[in-house]
């Protein structure tokens, strides 16, 4: 979902690397061997999975306030029953991933220190506001197809934890989808207004939902190395066509309209084309000036101030275990 990371600069330091190691690693990710953490590998490669699977973990964190505010909100106990699973699944998805993360070296701490601080990222289409609840079956359809489309191919990344963690948080990305796609065909086939507040819906996060696979190839800051190392399994453009490939006919059978008057389909090239990006936007919103990016900080940082108790309890706790089977295992 959220691979926005591997475009941006890093800032790590240059490491000259043992030339045969080097290439003993580059054989082993060509061969599609997969890397564990124990095994060898380029500082480029750890600091580019650290970038990636923390900016991935915060994006999952994130992600549950957006959708965390309509659960007193939805229209019916059904509703409210399925999007709790959904936030929960989320927060579980944030958990397998720092703990992948942990495997490179870097603590959870560390990782949730970043975010705070507003030097780590998370996806953009986060900074977003959901203003009704046909934002909720958007977010599900459009943000979720999304993710998807970058998470099967992250089911093949050659880092082993990684790997392993996204097979999970794909099958419940495609309940999740499947469920924000229903809410649309619900709406859809409701009343007028019903119709019109998917419509609403739909013009506001389409072209994010296009940002959200990052920018254009030509610009892309890693793509090559990423993609030599298998960490990244195809480019930002092709994840973004076969998005709206998939995507557009949805919408069609939903009997809404995409907000793009150039949008069209090319029978000599057999894609759905639409009109330009507006990557200004996109940059705007990266550099923290998006309509939700100080929102949805305060609030996790607010969340983060309030849980301190609870997290000093667990480590005295912890200690106090510890304490007592040290006895034991004199014994």
């Amino acid at each position: 979902m959220y691979a926005q990371a591997l475009d941006q600069k890093d800032k790590g330091p240059v490491v000259v690397e043992d030339a045969e190691k080097m290439a003993r690693f580059e054989a082993r990710c060509a061969a599609d061997d997969k890397i564990e953490p124990k095994d060898w590998m380029p500082q480029a490669y750890r600091r580019t999975l650290i970038r990636q699977i923390s900016q991935h973990a915060h994006s999952e964190i994130i992600g549950m306030q957006p959708e965390g505010n309509y659960i007193t909100r939805a229209p019916s106990l059904k509703r409210k029953a399925v999007l709790i699973s959904k936030v929960q699944d989320e927060g579980g998805h944030g958990l397998y991933l720092y703990s992948a993360a942990e495997t490179l070296g870097v603590t959870r701490e560390e990782l949730t220190d970043a975010l705070l601080s507003g030097k780590a990222k998370y996806s953009s289409i986060f900074n977003y506001p959901t203003l009704t609840w046909a934002d909720m079956g958007a977010v599900g359809w459009l943000v979720d197809g999304a993710a998807i489309m970058n998470q099967i191919a992250l089911c093949r990344c050659s880092y082993g934890p990684y790997a392993r963690a996204m097979i999970r948080i794909c099958k419940e990305e495609s309940f999740h989808q499947r469920q924000g796609y229903e809410i649309m065909l619900t709406l859809a086939r409701g009343s007028t207004a019903q119709k019109e507040m998917a419509q609403d819906a739909l013009n506001r996060f389409w072209w994010p939902c296009l940002m959200m696979f990052g920018p254009p190839d030509a610009v892309s800051e890693h793509s090559d190395a990423s993609m030599r190392w298998k960490i990244k399994r195809f480019s930002n453009d092709d994840l973004r066509q076969k998005f709206i490939d998939a995507t557009v006919p949805q919408g069609h059978f939903l009997g809404l309209t995409f907000p793009d008057p150039e949008l069209k389909f090319k029978e000599a090239t057999g894609h759905w084309e639409t009109g330009p990006i507006d990557w200004s936007e996109f940059s705007q919103v990266l550099a923290g000036e998006g309509p939700c990016n100080r929102q949805r900080l305060r609030v996790r940082r607010q969340t983060e101030a309030e849980g301190a108790w609870v997290r000093e309890a667990a480590r005295v706790h912890a200690a106090k275990r510890a304490k007592r089977k040290l006895p034991a295992a004199a014994e």
